[in-house]
């Protein structure tokens, strides 16, 4: 598929025809619409990552479990997607903590939601298995290099790593987390973050330079505790 396919369209800068072209009729010459780069990156994000689970495509700030969440969680989350252009654009993020199953996975899902409604490009993964996807280039006949895969893992708007601190600890884990958060923080790169750990525990299983990174994107930890919400909502 060419480019010009990949981003024809509605132009959500509102200045093209959708082609990603503007045309200056006094020299008669094409030069790139703004929507252009934004639009082919969205474009190459959808090769990696999850994309929104099949769970969470209806997730919103009316619709349970969220609708009965803590208010001052949830207008921390209101704010942060209301500015959501904005925050992308300053790389800044936010993290969550908690007890299992209260809600933590629908907050970030809403703001990956509003990032990809605002047009631009996420990864959605849990992280056993961005590692899992990382692994998979090493081997004879993958699709795609490391390389490539952690070029995009550093350069799409909003990288959203779920369930941090459920994979094994290892050397290996720990240099591939700190290497793609790291990037991101120099970067300023968004990342929106869930996790079980505690910050003490988180720094234990991951390490302090990358939990201190994330805390650079992120800010403070929201955390988010009380019953498990699966266990609740069960027949």
């Amino acid at each position: 598929m060419s480019e010009i396919a990949e981003v024809s369209g509605f132009c959500p800068e509102r200045l093209c025809d959708g082609s990603g072209w503007l045309l200056d009729e006094e020299q008669n010459v094409a030069r790139p619409c703004p929507c252009r780069e934004r639009r082919i990156s969205r474009s190459a994000s959808r090769r990696i990552g999850t994309g929104i689970p099949k769970r969470y495509r209806g997730v919103s700030f009316d619709r349970q479990p969220v609708a009965d969440m803590d208010p001052y969680v949830l207008q921390s989350v209101r704010q942060f997607v209301r500015r959501i252009e904005k925050n992308l654009d300053e790389g800044r993020g936010l993290w969550f903590f908690g007890d299992v199953g209260t809600g933590k996975t629908s907050l970030a899902m809403i703001v990956s939601k509003a990032a990809l409604e605002a047009g631009r490009s996420v990864a959605i993964y849990s992280v056993p298995r961005l590692l899992a996807d990382i692994k998979e280039t090493y081997e004879a006949d993958a699709d795609r290099s490391y390389a490539e895969l952690f070029r995009r893992l550093c350069e799409v708007d909003l990288l959203h790593l779920d369930d941090l601190g459920a994979e094994k600890r290892t050397e290996w884990v720990l240099e591939q987390l700190y290497s793609i958060v790291n990037e991101r923080w120099q970067n300023e790169r968004s990342i929106v973050v869930t996790t079980n750990l505690g910050l003490d525990e988180l720094r234990d299983q991951i390490g302090i330079r990358t939990v201190s990174r994330i805390e650079g994107v992120c800010g403070p930890a929201i955390p988010i505790m009380g019953r498990d919400l699966r266990q609740v909502a069960a027949p």
